[in-house]
């Protein structure tokens, strides 16, 4: 596999995200949509409320960020090529297989994880600075930031393989979008559950969860890249 081609890809598709104005929208607009809501009730709680918190994981709930952006991005990867017909030229390159799909998950993965990362900075920020102290002493606690830390690139890893094998099964952007984020709602309703006590926050539940992941996302590497047959892509695109 060769570093420099790789290189390539990643650099081609982070200019095509530059240059696509839905994808900066949506990579805008959707953590906003899942901070706004949990951070304005945080802000206007009283202290009374914190004991209820205390007895939640509030902040996992931003875990969701990590399973849907990258999905929308992972899902433009091999349609948007298609659309713009820029495919078949790139498929019939000396680009091999796993460089063409390395490269384009690295481009959905960095600005992902970077995004979530953010969005977990300034949501603890807020709190810290503008919450109830109580409120912020409740739901600010160190497992969760190292949980925040640890399940984002995993969690972003695994949708940018589902979204990148949707991409190579759809001819519209718009349908394969739609389809990535409902395929990462299943991650987005066990993060939302962990975070609502649902299922308990303990070590062993986050030992399995973090296994499971790093199976799922090695299967999603393996999967995706027996499943991408280029001169099936080539042929629907002519």
């Amino acid at each position: 596999m060769s570093t420099r081609r790789v290189q390539a890809v990643f650099r081609k598709e982070l200019r095509e995200y530059r240059r696509n104005g839905a994808i900066i929208v949506t990579m805008a607009v959707i953590p906003i949509v899942f901070v706004v809501q949990p951070l304005v009730a945080l802000l206007v709680a009283s202290g009374k409320a914190s004991r209820a918190l205390a007895h939640q994981n509030l902040l996992l709930y931003v875990l969701a960020v990590p399973a849907i952006v990258p999905a929308t991005l992972a899902s433009y990867a091999v349609v948007g090529e298609r659309q713009q017909g820029t495919l078949e030229p790139v498929l019939t390159s000396p680009v091999r297989r796993e460089e063409f799909l390395l490269g384009k998950a690295l481009a959905a993965f960095v600005p992902s994880v970077g995004i979530s990362y953010a969005v977990v900075g300034v949501f603890i920020a807020v709190v810290e600075l503008f919450a109830d102290a109580g409120i912020a002493h409740a739901v600010i606690r160190g497992p969760e930031v190292v949980a925040q830390v640890v399940f984002t690139p995993l969690i972003a890893a695994l949708s940018i393989w589902v979204g990148i094998g949707i991409s190579a099964r759809t001819n519209d952007v718009r349908t394969a979008q739609q389809l990535a984020t409902l395929a990462s709602l299943p991650t987005v309703a066990g993060t939302s559950l962990i975070a609502y006590q649902v299922i308990p926050a303990t070590k062993s539940v986050a030992v399995a969860f973090g296994a499971a992941l790093v199976i799922l996302d090695r299967v999603g590497w393996r999967v995706t890249s027996a499943a991408f047959d280029r001169e099936r892509l080539i042929t629907n695109t002519k």
